[in-house]
């Protein structure tokens, strides 16, 4: 499980999207852009959520859909989706999201832990849960993400 980000007290802000019909935010400082669909080139035997490759100004991107990642239902072929490409090890890797929303400053004390009873897959991916007014959002560990896909495919 990933370290609590409250463990500082600075405001963080983080860039928000959405999964089906639940918002999940992510550091701001490990998203390097917001990018429209781009053209991905398939990857014979890549794993299950790494649709494939795409080249963001000739710097090569590993695609991976969130939806998969998180055992959510799939996207149809013809809805449209964004890109929240992020730096992870030096790697850039572009998640593929229903839809991106603002970026929100959250207090520390504001982010509470995951419930035990969220399901494994998302407990370990989640960095904690902000209530807000209208509800919830989900805080997400960048690399957590990225290992889920890469190593339990």
């Amino acid at each position: 499980m990933s370290a609590p980000l409250h463990a500082s007290t600075a405001t963080t802000e983080f860039v928000t999207f959405r999964l089906c019909d639940q918002w999940l935010g992510i550091p701001v400082m490990a998203v390097q852009e917001v990018l429209m669909p781009h053209r991905i080139t398939h990857v014979p035997l890549a794993a299950g959520a790494v649709p494939g490759l795409l080249n963001l100004r000739g710097q090569i991107v590993t695609a991976m859909d969130l939806r998969a990642v998180l055992h959510l239902p799939p996207r149809q072929p013809d809805d449209e989706y964004m890109n929240v490409v992020v730096r992870h090890d030096g790697e850039l890797f572009a998640f593929m999201v229903d839809d991106v929303g603002d970026v929100v400053p959250v207090e520390p004390a504001a982010i509470g832990p995951a419930p035990p009873t969220l399901d494994g897959r998302w407990r370990s991916a989640t960095a904690g849960i902000v209530r807000r007014e209208r509800d919830l959002l989900v805080v997400m560990s960048v690399p957590e993400l990225i290992r889920l896909e890469l190593v339990t495919s």
